[in-house]
């Protein structure tokens, strides 16, 4: 768009500079997603933006999404990295052959989403290198859904980039719900700036056209720059009045319309094509059929005179605005746009799914071969990791299925697949109109899963698991019923899911009667989580021992599983999650998510909180209603450990009535342990004592608390703090008894940290000591940060040397968690034994608990490099982190950071 018509967009212009700027100073990316009605000036403003940035220094990257292509697996991301290609030599081997495969350049395997991500990331991270980089996407809501998620996977790790992301999608877009950027919502002009832009554009209106125009264009710009062009000489004088109004909608594209109709037979032949084939016409021979030689020219010629469509640099015809194409279809007859159809198809290779949509497209009826083909491609876009994409040609197999059975039965696999895709509304409405109809017993069990997975996951209901799911395993395990690819370890799990959840007792019968048909990875999760006080000794040994037997495709497919066992024993172990997330497709980032929150908090990655938060708010843009929701469960984790009560009660009255309408005693379980453990922060251990016991009586390890080692350890803090050491010593000998230090290292040191807080003083040392020397006790920071507390409170009362390094540093790993309350317990301990304690350690600026791991390791002599490996970040990242660190203990140097730790 021209100059003009950014008029009054200074708040625009502004915003851009921002972006801009933030990402050149090499602070970071940043990123913005300008929403808005068609015609609002997001094209205009994405122009500016590159503008601004070329001028600037930066390179600039740029994809577009296409209606028409919204279901060509990684179509968009094409786009944006072919001008990267050229360094792909900076990929590991694993990550060019994801790339390429998914992109179509070789044959190959099953590419994971994360690790597309990964590749795109070192691309852009080498490009960025040169220069900083734009990276412009128009017409987000139109990008397939691949790309999109490769897009959202780059959006949240730009931080360490000069890379800025700007980005443009309409109202109401899926693929802009829960996009992990800042919003910037274009609106329609103010009456003075439209008035700007309208004379600047048609200086020669009279008043009172210029009025009615004003009126009927509402501030939109494209309406305001078309509507005149369309008005004959007496309207443009005043000398006749405008037409009626008309819905703005249909305006623009009636406008568009009566500047078709002075287009020739094969310039709209032209405009045609190009309105199907995703935006552009192509007049190369190896394009699709149309004139040539000077019959070309002429059509050209004839389309830029209109304004509809401009020559690119290529010489292809590009469309001014979406709405001209649109304008373009509805114009043409039905023949005409199958015959279009038709001839694009044929340009394209036989099993091309874009060829076989456009083959869809031109069909008047049921095609039974054509539905073959369609149901084929679909399986095989999916098993490259696009199950979007797979579902949309698996519903289009369906409606040209002539058989009623193969078409719900094509229907319902697109129902499956789609809820894997992350389209749960898709899902919902394919499965009512599969049960509007007769639906074959044969595919009973694929549709229970799929109405199982959209309650679960979307409406956050349960009752569906208990009696349907029971059912579809019993036909699964008939001898000779369809697998339907290994569809009984899914609904095992789906059902293993909701008993953990719920504890209903249906759910579990089912499960203990189909044990023998699963695999040993879900007996094993099965174990780990029904009664694990009695069943799950050995178990993280176990999970371990499968994954190292496990290929990357059975990986792949035992995902859900491997992740909800590794959750039940508190598996720490990066390797793993590195493992089995670098494979992972994007249907499951949100359990991957879970998962991995779940471990920050336990590791003490507290800093990682508010991204639950987000990752909560991008779940309910796509519809998992229940990921959301367990998002802000375990942000409630990072709330009641930092003693934060009154944000605690907020998430409990945000999730709590959710969770109990849908008898979630995972959730409500957990909030009335959370609000136990925020009362021993403040030092309130009655309330935290009866909290405690309610959940788990004295010992007594309920098979309804899978997770009862979490409040294991709190309950024994409280019962020694409110002298219930009978009580105390009973769940210890419960815990004993369970062979808890046999579950997972976890498990074991919360059991020697509880021993050492109830032994009696003649053994207390030597408990503590024990406990501090659980292998691995030091991953488990918080939890770890108490038992100092806990020790040095005890060394101070009885006169014992040592209180204070103990306390101290106890102290400081509160305060990097931000843990405040216990910060101050610590400070009134060391104060009870006689040491001056400010505000803040040293009373220097504390040290965030990222920046505490970066230091400890960086003074055990670790390079950048090896420290990165360890944290999962890249050296620079650590290289920042540490610059940020030596003002904070006030040395200059690295050398220095072993004495500034010791003496903090």
């Amino acid at each position: 768009m021209a100059g003009s018509e950014l008029v009054g967009r200074h708040a625009e212009r502004d915003l851009l500079g921002r972006v801009l700027s933030h990402a050149r100073s090499g602070s970071g990316g940043s990123s913005v997603l300008l929403r808005g009605e068609a015609g609002i000036g997001k094209t205009a403003l994405l122009e500016l933006a590159e503008t601004l940035a070329r001028d600037s220094g930066f390179a600039v990257l740029r994809a577009v999404g296409v209606e028409a292509e919204a279901e060509t697996a990684f179509g968009a991301l094409h786009q944006l990295l072919h001008p990267l290609l050229e360094r792909s030599s900076a990929l590991s081997n694993p990550q060019r052959e994801a790339l390429e495969s998914v992109l179509g350049l070789r044959s190959g395997p099953p590419a994971g989403g994360f690790l597309v991500g990964a590749a795109s990331m070192t691309l852009l991270a080498e490009a960025a290198r040169v220069r900083p980089l734009l990276i412009v996407i128009d017409d987000l809501h139109w990008i397939d859904s691949s790309s999109a998620g490769v897009f959202a996977f780059l959006h949240r790790r730009i931080g360490e980039l000069p890379l800025a992301f700007v980005t443009a999608a309409r109202p109401g877009a899926a693929a802009a719900e829960g996009w992990p950027a800042s919003l910037a919502e274009i609106h329609a002009l103010a009456p003075e700036d439209a008035g700007a832009l309208l004379r600047s554009r048609h200086p020669g209106l009279a008043a009172s056209t210029a009025d009615r125009v004003l009126s009927e264009a509402a501030g939109n710009p494209l309406a305001l720059v078309e509507l005149p062009a369309q008005l004959h000489g007496d309207v443009l004088r005043g000398l006749q009045p405008l037409p009626e109004r008309l819905p703005f909608g249909q305006k623009l594209e009636r406008m568009f319309a009566d500047r078709l109709e002075v287009l020739s037979p094969d310039a709209a032949q032209v405009l045609l094509l190009a309105a199907l084939g995703g935006g552009a016409y192509d007049a190369s021979p190896a394009g699709p059929p149309g004139p040539e030689g000077d019959a070309a020219e002429d059509v050209r010629e004839q389309v830029e005179a209109t304004g509809l469509a401009r020559s690119d640099p290529s010489g292809r015809l590009v469309f001014r605005h979406p709405l001209v194409r649109s304008a373009v279809i509805s114009r043409a007859s039905e023949t005409q746009r199958r015959q279009a159809h038709l001839a694009l198809a044929a340009q394209l290779p036989n099993d091309e799914p874009r060829r076989l949509v456009h083959e869809a497209s031109a069909a008047a009826h049921p095609d039974e071969a054509l539905a073959g083909r369609l149901e084929r491609a679909g399986q095989r876009i999916a098993a490259r990791g696009a199950d979007a994409e797979g579902a949309l040609l698996l519903d289009r197999a369906a409606m040209l299925s002539s058989d009623p059975a193969d078409r719900a039965r094509r229907m319902t696999w697109a129902a499956v697949t789609a809820a894997r895709g992350g389209r749960l509304a898709h899902t919902g409405r394919l499965v009512e109109e599969v049960r509007r109809g007769p639906v074959p017993d044969d595919i009973a069990p694929l549709l229970a899963y799929a109405v199982v997975y959209v309650d679960q996951s979307h409406r956050i209901d349960f009752e569906s698991s208990f009696t349907l799911l029971p059912g579809a395993l019993d036909a699964l395990a008939v001898p000779g019923a369809d697998s339907f690819g290994g569809l009984a370890e899914q609904v095992f799990f789906k059902l293993l899911l909701a008993a953990t959840y719920t504890d209903d007792a249906r759910a579990w019968r089912a499960l203990d009667r189909h044990l023998d048909n699963v695999s040993p990875l879900a007996r094993l999760c099965h174990r780990a989580w029904s009664d694990p006080a009695r069943t799950a000794q050995g178990a993280a040994d176990e999970l371990a021992a499968l994954t190292q037997g496990l290929n990357e495709e059975q990986e792949a497919g035992a995902a859900w599983l491997l992740l909800w066992t590794a959750t039940a024993v508190d598996v720490a172990d990066s390797g793993l999650w590195r493992r089995f997330t670098g494979q992972h497709a994007y249907a499951t980032q949100g359990s991957v998510a879970k998962a991995r929150y779940y471990q920050d908090f336990l590791l003490g990655r507290w800093d990682a909180a508010d991204d639950c938060l987000r990752e909560a708010e991008a779940s309910e843009g796509l519809g998992y209603h229940c990921n959301a929701l367990l998002f802000r469960h375990h942000y409630a984790h990072f709330l009641a450990g930092r003693g934060d009560e009154e944000g605690l009660k907020r998430i409990e009255a945000l999730i709590g009535p959710v969770a109990r309408t849908a008898r979630m005693r995972f959730v409500t379980d957990h909030l009335d342990h959370l609000h136990g453990l925020a009362a021993l922060a403040h030092g309130r251990y009655e309330e935290a004592y009866s909290r405690m016991a309610e959940l788990t009586p004295p010992g007594m390890l309920p098979a309804g608390l899978p997770w009862f080692h979490l409040p294991f350890f709190d309950f024994v803090d409280a019962a020694v703090h409110t002298g219930r050491r009978e009580q105390a010593q009973r769940h210890l000998e419960a815990g004993r008894a369970a062979r808890m230090d046999e579950i997972s290292a976890h498990h074991a040191f919360l059991l020697a940290a509880a021993e050492a807080l109830a032994a009696p003083d003649d053994e207390a040392e030597e408990r503590y000591r024990q406990a501090c020397a659980v292998p691995g006790a030091e991953r488990w920071v918080f939890e770890t940060a108490r038992l100092r507390l806990a020790h040095g409170s005890w060394l101070r009362r009885h006169r014992r040397a040592g209180a204070r390094d103990v306390l101290m540093e106890a102290r400081q790993v509160f305060s990097g968690l931000g843990a405040t309350p216990w910060e101050e317990r610590c400070a009134a301990e060391l104060r009870a034994d006689g040491h001056q304690v400010g505000t803040r350690a040293e009373g220097r600026e504390q040290l965030t608990g990222q920046e505490t791991r970066i230091a400890r390791l960086a003074a055990t002599g670790l390079t950048n490099k090896d420290i990165g490996q360890q944290l999962q970040l890249s050296p620079r990242t650590v290289a920042t982190h540490l610059y940020k660190i030596y003002p904070k203990l006030g040395i200059t140097s690295r050398a220095a950071l072993a004495q500034a730790l010791r003496e903090g």
